[in-house]
């Protein structure tokens, strides 16, 4: 893995967020890319409302969430108040919070079966609100991490499409913890490029620099942003 560059524990948030843009424009940059082709989601879960409000502040307004539960408590009542508000939802999704997924998230990035992508398309049909999707790769193979297995991707992918009428933004990856991301981000990059789809979601905060040079579009930054995280106080 890159070595992460902590957020230090003396740092205002703000100043926490002005490190981080500068380390992803400086990746851009280096990558001969538009710092304005990568969009950085702040990873919210477990956070005090205090730490979004400061966020908020400093012009921050694409969010990550785990829990459909926590985000609701996080947003549900300042949608109204931050109308340019987006939240994306990058934790494993059951299908019985599918209607409530629906409704709060304006992207889902972790769709890694049909049974939900089955899930979803009723719900969008019924609510007619229409989040955008991702499929999440599970790249390393790993048993215990969600996502599908990279040579089963264009199968579901097909399927989304064509059985479900579902569209397909882009794909989703969290490379193991022991490994060099950049192979599993190139991998990742290979796919979409194959599957025609213009979205990666790949990079966190000890990483996103080879996330970038590999063509990631969002990267999920939190303790570089945040500081150590929290421990949630409700259920997933």
């Amino acid at each position: 893995m890159t070595a992460t560059n902590p957020a230090s524990a003396s740092a205002s948030i703000s100043e926490r967020f002005a490190a981080v843009r500068h380390r992803i424009d400086q990746a851009c940059l280096a990558s001969d890319r538009d710092p304005g082709s990568v969009c950085l989601t702040a990873v919210s879960k477990t956070q005090p409302m205090q730490a979004l409000s400061e966020a908020l502040a400093t012009g921050q307004r694409v969010f990550g969430e785990n829990r459909v539960q926590e985000a609701w408590q996080h947003w549900g009542d300042l949608r109204a108040d931050v109308p340019d508000l987006e939240l994306r939802l990058i934790g494993p999704l059951q299908t019985n919070k599918a209607a409530e997924a629906v409704a709060l998230f304006d992207v889902i990035e972790t769709l890694d079966r049909e049974k939900m992508a089955a899930a979803l398309a009723r719900e969008i049909d019924r609510q007619g609100r229409h989040p955008r999707l991702l499929v999440q790769v599970n790249t390393g193979a790993e048993p215990q991490k969600a996502g599908i297995l990279p040579d089963e991707a264009e199968a579901l992918v097909e399927r989304m499409r064509e059985t479900h009428g579902l569209r397909v933004e882009g794909l989703m990856a969290i490379p193991p913890v022991d490994e060099d991301p950049g192979p599993h981000f190139d991998r990742l990059a290979s796919l979409a490029r194959q599957l025609g789809l213009s979205v990666l979601s790949m990079g966190m905060s000890g990483d996103f620099e080879a996330a970038i040079a590999a063509g990631s579009t969002h990267v999920r930054v939190g303790s570089a942003l945040f500081g150590e995280r929290n421990r949630p106080h409700m259920p997933s």
